[in-house]
């Protein structure tokens, strides 16, 4: 067992709900995950529930030195320990819906690139929507967000209710190849052209389990890698 490994099985034991996974993604997952990410420029890449690093290690070969690399972590531990282990990557010991205000105190308005972990399925609709929100509000009109989840989770409520308020908040939203070389085998999922508030001030709705929209709901203006991330 790598130290990586033992590590997200005790945070796991500790907490599963908000660690969601008992073993890091593989590399072939954290390839797929991360192929966003521009080959040039100077992009702003931001990463949520990094957990022990797996997405970031290949992030950071990706940029090679460009542009900015932040990490957001809500588990103190993990957090830590990517700071030690990544000292050129910004991490930040936060929840994912505070992403807007996060951005804006390291000096970045929007984002290119938003990469995530969170374990989606095993977040409260609220959490779901909140996140998600906090993610379309600060990509750039040409960014691109890729999350994933687990193929035996896909057809949970949680896992189902989360694929929809994904094709709510972008306009194209495509999923990868299963990427079986991962425990468990998960599928990718790649967002683009995220909608923008309408002019009522009201963001398209998420869709609820049974379909119904979250008519209640605000739009967020202002979270990890799951044991089921997207379903």
């Amino acid at each position: 067992m790598t130290s990586e490994t033992g590590t997200m099985l005790r945070e796991f034991l500790r907490s599963p709900i908000d660690t969601g996974a008992v073993a890091p993604s593989s590399r072939r997952l954290a390839a797929a995950v991360t192929a966003p990410v521009p080959e040039r420029g100077d992009p702003v890449v931001v990463e949520l529930g990094p957990g022990t690093g797996a997405f970031t290690g290949i992030i950071q070969e990706q940029l090679g030195g460009r542009g900015r690399h932040l990490a957001i972590e809500k588990n103190p531990q993990l957090s830590e320990k990517l700071s030690e282990r990544f000292p050129y990557v910004d991490v930040l010991n936060a929840q994912a819906s505070q992403l807007p205000r996060l951005l804006a105190e390291h000096g970045h308005e929007k984002a290119d690139v938003v990469v995530s972990g969170l374990p989606w399925a095993s977040f409260p609709s609220h959490l779901q929507y909140d996140t998600l929100s906090a993610i379309r509000d600060v990509l750039a009109p040409q960014g691109a967000f890729t999350t994933f989840g687990y193929v035996h989770a896909m057809r949970l409520a949680p896992a189902l209710r989360f694929r929809r308020m994904l094709h709510d908040a972008f306009e194209e939203v495509v999923a990868g190849r299963t990427v079986w070389g991962n425990l468990p085998p998960a599928l990718v999922y790649h967002g683009r052209r995220a909608r923008h508030v309408t002019s009522a001030g009201s963001a398209p709705q998420p869709r609820s389990a049974n379909g119904t929209q979250a008519a209640d709901r605000q739009p967020v203006t202002a979270g990890d890698r799951g044991a089921q991330p997207a379903g």
